[in-house]
């Protein structure tokens, strides 16, 4: 009897504690809406962000709750995109995208200010004075985004990264991984881009980089849709009005612009956008 009661004792404040455990996770359970849950179990899982949200958690949950556009999930393609749309009872389809290289000096048009010989990462480079390049914008081309592309679609060529449109899934993990921030997600039907991010003053670039956008704002007075405009220094081109004429390209005195089917400026992807 002198243990038998302690032992009792314990026993029954643990079944106690059970009981509470159990009535208050009940009562204080957090309901979930069952759409969500089942729009998450289709997403891909991969928590790239290329939907413009902080992963697929948050994407399923603004799907179900907050109306977000179907179809923003490109690694996992227009499968999901059905899929997710029927659960919802929505119309939606995949909108194609693919990454960009913002850049063209390749080794034959950017000048270098050093010679770096530490480890082949851009993101080394980086460190040292902002790199090799001459540009402080400008590709590196020791392949960290190419490192973390699951999909084999991005190569380095002439000292330049390039992505194959056809193998891009746009998960964006390229863009996170460019120490420059030169690489973005565009839509796949896109059909001209600047490829240069420099911000400098065109003189300057003129100094660092042939195929560099120099400003001259030579593209915005000709093009006929208002889709080119230059803010600091540096032109852009909105997919949405963009028609793909080519105007820009032709009067481009850095030919930095590729107009895709059309022209491919001096450094180009390896396929088409």
């Amino acid at each position: 009897m002198e243990y038998l009661v302690p032992i009792l004792l314990f026993a029954g404040l643990g079944l106690l504690a059970g009981v509470l455990l159990t009535v208050f996770s009940r009562v204080f359970a957090v309901k979930q809406d069952e759409r969500a849950v089942q729009v998450r179990e289709v997403l891909p899982g991969a928590n790239c962000g290329a939907c413009g949200y902080s992963g697929c958690d948050g994407y399923a949950k603004a799907m179900a709750h907050e109306g977000a556009k179907v179809g923003l999930c490109s690694p996992g393609g227009a499968a999901v995109a059905e899929v997710t749309a029927n659960l919802l009872g929505v119309e939606g389809t995949l909108e194609a995208k693919t990454a960009l290289v913002h850049c063209g000096g390749c080794e034959e048009f950017a000048a270098r200010k050093l010679r770096y010989s530490g480890l082949p990462s851009c993101a080394a480079a980086a460190q040292f004075y902002g790199g090799d390049l001459a540009c402080s914008y400008g590709c590196l081309g020791y392949g960290d985004c190419r490192a973390v592309c699951e999909y084999g679609a991005i190569t380095v060529e002439n000292g330049l990264a390039r992505i194959d449109k056809d193998k891009c899934a746009a998960c964006g993990l390229c863009v996170k991984a460019c120490p420059k921030r030169i690489i973005s997600i565009v839509p796949a039907q896109a059909k001209a881009a600047v490829r240069c991010s420099s911000h400098d003053k065109g003189a300057l670039v003129r100094k660092v980089c042939t195929a560099g956008c120099i400003g001259c704002m030579k593209c915005v007075k000709a093009c006929p849709s208002g889709a080119v405009k230059v803010e600091n220094f540096l032109a852009a081109i909105d997919p949405e009005i963009c028609t793909g004429c080519g105007a820009c390209a032709a009067v481009c005195p850095s030919q930095c612009i590729s107009v895709f089917g059309l022209n491919e400026g001096k450094a180009a992807e390896t396929q088409e956008v």
